[in-house]
């Protein structure tokens, strides 16, 4: 097989489902492209190419990979970490709806991740009906193993964002498939099974870059079992990805941000992206994200998705121990150019900040297209230095992969997993919240160890800015005690500061349950409409949590589908 199967052309049986209508684009039958005797090792394998390029949410345009992105920054935007950012607030207006929580079926962003996703889907069971047709297949189980957990994760990426979907297999009449046929739970079920199945038909090590393997299989179940709240299986599949010995964190926490590291041993689950055949597989998802960059750096990037004033609060650090701020009291100072406290230094691989380094370029206010509305935070993450990336159309493209998974995240699930199942009330007397206090520490070790001012291109100024991260002690002293209600905030706060802008929060805050995502979201908009007005008289409900089914979808499914 081809090094990178992203990069192959897609078959035109492939793509059946680009051709279709609205009403239509979920008939996934094939119309007799091949014969059995037809389908090779080949024609297999351009089919599985095209269901993985489904990752990249780029279908007819570049609107819709944008508006509904695979890497779900439109949903960072709906949590307390982010801003819409752009132009102002009327530009990408549907975006701007949904940060201020004005939740309605008709916007665009709703219907471009359904359709997206079901296309996406439409790919794998093409290539799983012509797998099941094909005389002779070399491979064959790896080959429905990756198109299973292809399968499972669209369908988690849906089921996570709506309420209630359509679900069906292949071979399906999709045309008679309702979307209250199943229960949330049922789905969630069909979900997990795909990917057991998977786990036992993958191989343990990746025969090319961005295959899929078995541990990625066992890392997207860890996160559907934090999803449903089963933290045993937590604990046996993140469990199954640690012990693998497969992966390990990145010496340095910008690591992240340099192509050179593309599946290193953090990756877990990427869109592997190039910028190879005329940029056809970029991260298109990100495609309009590119900060401004005052000298045309990236070349005048649109400047969307901004990290918030609350989210950049969170990386103050106790000047006394360098931990957080977890008794509520981090947003009390604004973290600005006269800050003089000490700071976790992801703030600064994660956000531009005005006067200090961006891969060694100096940020300034010329950086930030729309300062007035959005401040001065433009992401920082998904780019790596502009030497790296094309000054020119499409903005600060790159060939940098985005990770859907990362070992990070593995880590800290196993360590939330320890907590909610932990017997005793403190460290003292149960061993899980002691190896989730370790754990917790691994991730902030790997971001004390990135306090280093040389490393390069640069990103810390350790002249302007105090650099503290203290790990959580061992003894169970006064306000430090290891309790288990003092770990879970910690580990909750560990999530947000280590996977800040990587499209992780709002599903966090989802899976935490209404309350706590209602209270940190309403806290959130109420304290941050004194700097930006237009969350003044905003919140969230619990009917808002979850998109509803786009009105067309309703409007073209004679009667299949109902809102929820």
């Amino acid at each position: 097989m081809k090094t990178n199967i992203f990069c192959k052309l897609f078959i035109a049986a492939a793509l059946t489902a680009l051709t279709a209508g609205c009403d239509d684009m979920l008939d996934t039958v094939p119309q007799g492209q091949f014969t059995a005797e037809q389908i090779d090792d080949s024609s297999v394998e351009g089919l599985l190419a095209s269901a993985y390029a489904g990752l990249e949410a780029h279908f007819y345009g570049n609107n819709e990979a944008f508006a509904g992105p695979s890497t779900n920054w439109i949903f960072d935007v709906r949590s307390d970490d982010a801003y819409k950012g752009g132009g102002g607030t009327g530009m990408e207006e549907n975006i701007h709806l949904l940060e201020v929580s004005e939740i309605n079926s008709d916007n665009v962003s709703c219907l471009n991740k359904w359709q997206n996703n079901y296309y996406a889907i439409s790919r794998v069971h093409n290539a799983m009906l012509a797998l099941q047709n094909a005389s002779s297949v070399n491979n064959a189980d790896q080959i429905m193993g990756e198109l299973k957990t292809l399968r499972a994760w669209y369908y988690f990426d849906l089921i996570r964002i709506f309420n209630r979907i359509p679900y069906f297999i292949e071979g399906d009449d999709v045309n008679t498939k309702p979307n209250d046929e199943y229960t949330r739970e049922e789905i969630f079920g069909f979900i997990k099974n795909d990917l057991k199945e998977a786990i036992d038909m993958l191989p343990a090590a990746k025969s090319a870059a961005g295959r899929i393997t078995r541990t990625t299989a066992q890392a997207i179940l860890a996160k559907v079992c934090a999803f449903t709240s089963d933290w045993e299986g937590v604990k046996t599949y993140a469990d199954a990805v640690i012990s693998s010995g497969a992966y390990s964190l990145y010496k340095n926490f910008g690591d992240l941000s340099k192509i050179a590291f593309n599946n290193g041993s953090e990756s877990v689950f990427a869109l592997q992206c190039s910028t190879a055949n005329d940029n056809a597989h970029i991260n298109w998802s990100n495609l309009l994200n590119c900060t401004y960059s005052d000298g045309n750096l990236y070349g005048t990037g649109d400047d969307f998705f901004y990290g918030s004033q609350n989210l950049v609060n969170a990386f103050r650090t106790d000047p006394a121990t360098g931990l957080p701020f977890l008794d509520g009291t981090f947003n009390s100072v604004n973290v600005t150019e006269n800050y003089n406290g000490t700071l976790d230094p992801r703030l600064d691989f994660t956000v531009g900040r005005i006067g200090f380094p961006w891969r060694s370029h100096l940020y300034t206010a010329g950086w930030c297209r729309a300062y007035d509305t959005y401040g001065e935070f433009s992401n920082k993450k998904a780019w790596p230095a502009p030497e790296e990336a094309l000054a020119s159309w499409p903005w600060g493209c790159n060939s940098l992969n985005f990770m859907f998974i990362r070992y990070a995240d593995i880590l800290l699930l196993k360590a939330e997993a320890l907590i909610e199942t932990a017997a005793g009330n403190n460290a003292a007397t149960d061993q899980g919240l002691v190896e989730a206090r370790n754990l917790i520490n691994q991730v902030r070790q790997r971001a004390a160890s990135s306090i280093d001012g040389s490393y390069a291109p640069q990103d810390l100024d350790p002249a302007k800015a105090d650099y503290y991260v203290g790990l959580y002690p061992t003894d169970y002293d006064g306000n430090l005690a290891w309790t288990k209600d003092r770990a879970r905030m910690a580990l909750r706060m560990e999530r947000r500061l280590e996977l800040a802008l990587e499209g992780q929060r709002w599903f966090d805050l989802v899976r935490w349950g209404n309350d706590y995502l209602m209270s940190t979201m309403n806290k959130y908009m109420t304290e941050e409409a004194a700097i930006r007005p237009y969350y003044q008289n905003r919140s969230v409900s619990a009917n808002e949590v979850f998109l509803p089914v786009p009105l067309s979808e309703i409007d073209n499914s004679n009667g299949l589908y109902k809102q929820y």
